[in-house]
């Protein structure tokens, strides 16, 4: 019955059916309170090097914010800057204005894990197969100086998002090596074999965060319908980026659901089908930052799933990476 009154008129019973069934179990219990209730959300903002000005970090550590990866970590570029805080709350959204960069950008802390997962290195040649609204694209950028950045999405109103972000954070001299495209990410690694180093999936998912708090009675209902196809999809493209990377290149899948069948049930399918991957153990980059994130307990080395839960409302988050042999 909870469930009913979580956006009176915005989502009914039936369609939280499948949710609920998700979070039903104690593990899920604070997630599902922290995903219930946007007033104890948190964010966190990550600077942009290209564009930052001196003050900003003096003024986030007055109003309370901290370094969000202060941890030994297996990879932590130096300029590569998050702060956050433990109270809920969001810091003021810059607008968009052509020819002028932002200082920062608002994101959920754990949509960085994936991006310190992956590890990219100056000169590598990167894609990020699906890419809007561009957060993990900006932060590869704070991280290194990719060869070749490839940053691609197939919808045409996320792809037009993704430019806008690329244009707000990344100053001109670095356009040359950024390529944005608009290609079906099933179909890049038979159009492009065995051509990039790094490959982050972000893959569509179900977005449990979004999905519950939607406005729209028919898009959630339709998000219902679309959940029990996402694995398929899910599967493709990371059948798709392992053809792109080059062998002993890198992989990195990542998702912002609890569904285990989008999650490490996608993972097995494809290590089960493709002889030429293999897991790499993350748990050292998971066991740095567990002051700041809560895990799920019990996954395998090569995944981690963030939970949401008050006073560390980030998630939720799925990472796992693979290795091409």
């Amino acid at each position: 019955g909870c469930y009913t009154h979580v956006r009176k008129g915005f989502l009914r019973y039936g369609e939280l059916i499948l949710f609920a069934k998700l979070l039903n179990s104690f593990s899920f219990s604070r997630s599902r309170d922290v995903l219930t209730d946007p007033l104890c959300w948190q964010y966190a903002v990550l600077l942009n090097k290209f564009g930052q000005s001196t003050e900003l970090e003096n003024t986030l550590r007055v109003k309370g914010y901290h370094p969000a990866f202060r941890g030994p970590l297996p990879y932590l570029p130096a300029a590569l800057k998050c702060y956050i805080r433990r109270t809920p709350g969001r810091y003021p959204a810059q607008k968009h204005q052509a020819g002028k960069l932002k200082e920062y950008y608002l994101l959920n802390a754990a949509s960085l894990l994936p991006v310190l997962a992956l590890e990219v290195k100056d000169g590598e040649d990167v894609l990020d197969l699906c890419a809007a609204p561009g957060g993990k694209s900006v932060a590869i950028l704070q991280c290194a100086s990719p060869g070749q950045f490839h940053c691609n999405e197939y919808d045409d109103l996320r792809t037009r998002w993704l430019k806008q972000t690329m244009e707000s954070f990344i100053p001109d001299p670095l356009s040359n090596i950024i390529k944005v495209s608009k290609l079906d990410g099933r179909q890049i690694g038979d159009l492009q074999p065995e051509l990039y180093d790094k490959v982050l999936v972000d893959a569509p998912c179900s977005n449990d965060r979004s999905w519950l708090f939607s406005s729209d009675i028919q898009q959630a209902t339709l998000r219902l319908i679309q959940r029990k196809e996402l694995s398929s999809l899910q599967f493709q493209l990371l059948r798709s980026a392992i053809k792109a990377l080059r062998p002993g290149g890198s992989l990195v899948y990542s998702t912002c659901t609890l569904s285990k069948a989008e999650n490490s049930d996608v993972i097995n399918l494809i290590l089960n089908a493709c002889s030429n991957v293999m897991p790499v153990d993350i748990s050292e980059m998971a066991k740095a930052v567990s002051q700041e994130f809560t895990f799920l307990s019990g996954t395998q080395q090569h995944e981690l799933l963030v939970l949401p839960e008050k006073g560390r409302a980030w998630g939720p988050m799925y990472v796992a990476k693979l290795k091409k042999i």
